[in-house]
């Protein structure tokens, strides 16, 4: 199934699903669907909301069984948020909720008790002793190993009383796009009947994914900076094609959609849309988020962007596509 069919069904798909009082509804001029999220006007906060949700997933991560390529510890955006999604904890069963429109963050157990606290300017180190504490009160006792991963400054939490900003403006921005784009994964993810990720966040590098599968094993991963090296073999034990969003950084100066790995003549194969390019210090295919927020439909241009690098990939890895894909 070529890019201009897939499209047309997806297309197709979200007319079935979208009404014309959904179209026109005030609501949805309440706010923009994809704000402006330029990185130099929001570096302080986006560094501070990575620290926290890297707290918050380490608390995930120690309590919850282990899945494939470290799917359990992942977080999920809400109509609010991101959350945890259900944590168990002996017999008990807790959740997390970063929450950005009232700007708190909120412990909730499936007995009915709560904590929370307001989600404002304040040290890595104090939102960690917080987090902690509302577990306790609880009566939740869990230990996480403190210090940041993915990332250069490898101060542990309960140390960092540096970081401390946080705009609920831009964390909020932040948010909406995460939603957009968990929205328009969640339609690209449909088409594929082969093994496939959730559309999920990840706190490591602080960027939301999905993952197919080619269903053959991969050569084994030798590693990345600041991860280590069995993290990184059991994330990508097997052949895939990711994408998903990254605000940024390092070489990369504003947000954009990624597309991984480059099998031989990956960089070469013909993209859409135009604006879509070849990162020579990511080695991965890359579209400037702009160019999805003031496209006229935003949604094709994203799709076309993650059918075609898909493509490449699997075409590239001899896929079986008619085995992997919905007719």
């Amino acid at each position: 199934m070529g890019p201009e069919t897939w499209l047309l069904m997806a297309e197709l798909h979200m007319e079935v699903r979208m009404t014309p009082d959904m179209r026109s509804s005030p609501a949805s001029n309440v706010t923009e669907v994809w704000p402006s999220l330029p990185l130099g006007a929001w570096e302080d906060t986006y560094t501070i909301l990575h620290m926290w949700t890297q707290i918050v997933g380490k608390i995930r991560l120690a309590l919850t069984p282990m899945v494939c390529h470290w799917w359990q510890m992942t977080l999920y955006a809400t109509p609010r948020g991101l959350t945890t999604s259900p944590i168990p904890y002996g017999m008990r069963v807790f959740q997390i909720d970063f929450d950005f429109l009232d700007h708190e963050l909120r412990i909730e157990t499936a007995d009915g008790d709560r904590r929370s606290f307001a989600l404002a300017s304040r040290s890595v180190a104090e939102f960690y002793r917080e987090t902690m504490a509302a577990l306790r009160a609880l009566g939740i006792e869990v230990r996480i190993w403190t210090t940041p991963v993915e990332v250069e400054d490898r101060t542990p939490f309960e140390k960092d009383h540096i970081h401390a900003s946080y705009d609920p403006d831009y964390a909020q921005r932040c948010w909406r796009i995460l939603l957009q784009a968990t929205r328009v994964l969640t339609i690209f993810r449909s088409r594929f009947i082969g093994k496939v990720s959730p559309v999920h966040f990840f706190w490591g590098a602080f960027d939301l994914a999905v993952t197919r599968f080619s269903g053959r094993p991969a050569p084994q991963h030798p590693g990345a900076p600041d991860l280590a090296r069995f993290v990184a073999r059991e994330a990508y034990s097997h052949e895939v094609s990711s994408c998903g969003f990254w605000p940024g950084g390092g070489p990369i100066d504003k947000p954009v959609f990624y597309a991984y790995p480059e099998p031989e003549g990956f960089k070469a194969f013909p993209l859409q849309p135009k604006e879509a390019f070849y990162s020579e210090d990511l080695k991965e295919f890359l579209l400037p988020y702009d160019a999805v927020r003031t496209a006229q439909s935003p949604d094709q241009v994203l799709l076309a962007f993650l059918q075609s690098t898909y493509e490449a990939a699997a075409n590239l890895g001899k896929w079986d596509r008619g085995k992997l894909e919905r007719q």
